[in-house]
């Protein structure tokens, strides 16, 4: 019994040993398999990148594009150009390549078809990539001279000439004035707004780049009432946006009454430039609809005075070479353009005497009120430079429109003077020539 139990235990031992090698005998086997596998995937996914990253290498060889910045330019001559209905010689024509980027060639700068030797399948591919890239070299070198020619004329130019060019681009005409208009029946009130103005045409001084406009505004015909906006620097196309209130205007007035605009270029150094004036009849509105504000856009038209004549002026000259004095008489003038719808103008005179071109003494009449054919009489003595003579000296007349609320207008202008032509110098040659003698002569402005 002592035996067999003996035996029992021992075999009970001796199975559990076995079981517990045979286990891990599995799972070392099951590890190395797995192992072995994922070096075999990275081994074929390695194998796999290296193969598609030498088909791209390739593939980007054969296709990149050389750019001036990489290589120098070669500015060789191409080689012989031959029509393709030409029948001189028997070699193939191959027709140049479209561009890489896409860009057409500009009309005109197209390349003719390059004639080829007809050689083995490499060098004909070699040849064509070659003269791809000097045909897009060149397209590049001319567009850049092109580019390069065009800036060079725009240096050239004074920012007064580019802007100029700028606006001369566009239609060159005068404009238009937007304004408002509103009548208030109780107060006897009038008022006009003035908005704006668009589309004004340069300035004729060649020295200005741009317009310094203003708007002045009067009621005819009694031109009393008067006023004007502001000056807006700079601008073709000014916003006012100002209201002016004329009163004591009757609503009998208004089927007789005009607005009488006039747009002008402020200058500062000489007198402003008229560049229009738009003139609108009160009487072609319903007066009831004055109640409410109404709104209007008007052309700026030519100033009418520029297409009539000037007028003449009356002047009488003596020289007195013993006291070194020049008396100048202002007597009259006739045929004055007219100022408004009305023809009133309030005209004087002034004169200046000038030696050397420069202004050394000046005088000037008084005012004569709405009058085209004013009467002054009036007698001025200006003393002459010490043994100079009239040589060197000449008279200046200015005659302007006189205005209580802005600028006074110029009408006319006369220079008397050994530069001056027709009657003016035919008038001072007699006066150097008869001394102490009143010589008078009618002068056109």
């Amino acid at each position: 019994m002592k035996l067999q139990s003996s035996y029992l235990k021992s075999q009970n031992h001796k199975y559990p040993v076995d079981v517990d090698k045979g286990s891990n005998a599995v799972i070392a086997v099951s590890i190395g398999t797995a192992f072995l596998v994922v070096i075999g995937a990275a081994i074929t996914c390695y194998l796999y990148r290296k193969r598609s990253s030498n088909k791209t290498l390739h593939t980007t060889l054969l296709l990149k594009k050389t750019y001036i910045g990489e290589r120098p330019i070669s500015l060789r001559r191409p080689t012989a150009v031959k029509s393709p209905g030409s029948s001189a010689g028997s070699g193939p024509t191959l027709k140049k390549s479209p561009s890489p980027t896409g860009q057409k060639t500009p009309p005109g700068n197209s390349e003719p078809p390059i004639e080829r030797r007809p050689t083995n399948g490499s060098e004909t591919k070699a040849c064509s990539q070659n003269e791809r890239k000097e045909a897009e070299q060149k397209e590049l070198v001319e567009r850049h001279s092109d580019k390069a020619k065009s800036d060079e004329e725009c240096d050239k130019l004074s920012p007064i000439e580019k802007e100029k060019r700028l606006h001369e681009e566009k239609p060159q005409t005068l404009g238009k004035l937007h304004f408002k208009l509103k009548y208030n029946y109780e107060k006897h009130a009038l008022c006009v707004t003035v908005v704006k103005c668009e589309d004004l045409p340069s300035p004729r001084d060649a020295n200005l780049s741009n317009s310094d406009p203003y708007v002045k505004l009067q009621l005819l015909p009694d031109k009393q009432h008067k006023a004007k906006t502001r000056v807006l620097r700079k601008t073709f196309n000014p916003v006012y946006d100002e209201d002016f209130t004329f009163y004591g205007i009757n609503p009998n007035q208004l089927e007789t009454t005009a607005l009488h605009f006039v747009v002008l270029n402020f200058d500062r150094y000489s007198r402003d430039d008229i560049i229009g004036e738009v003139i609108y009849q009160l009487g072609h509105l319903q007066f009831d609809s004055l109640e409410k504000q109404i709104s209007l856009v008007q052309d700026i038209a030519p100033r009418s005075l520029r297409s009539q004549g000037r007028g003449e002026i009356l002047v009488s000259l003596c020289y007195q070479p013993a006291a070194n004095r020049l008396t100048v008489v202002v007597l009259k003038a006739r045929n004055l353009p007219k100022m408004d719808l009305t023809g009133l103008c309030d005209p004087y005179v002034k004169i200046y005497l000038m030696y050397n071109n420069q202004r050394i003494a000046k005088k000037k009449t008084h005012v004569k009120k709405r009058t085209t054919n004013p009467v002054f009489n009036e007698s001025f003595i200006f003393d002459v430079p010490y043994n100079e003579g009239l040589d060197n000296l000449s008279l200046e007349f200015l005659l302007l429109d006189y205005d209580r609320v802005t600028k006074n207008e110029v009408i006319g202008k006369l220079e008397i003077g050994p530069k001056a032509t027709g009657t003016a110098l035919k008038h001072w040659k007699d006066v150097a020539s008869s001394p102490r003698r009143q010589i008078a002569e009618w002068h056109k402005l």
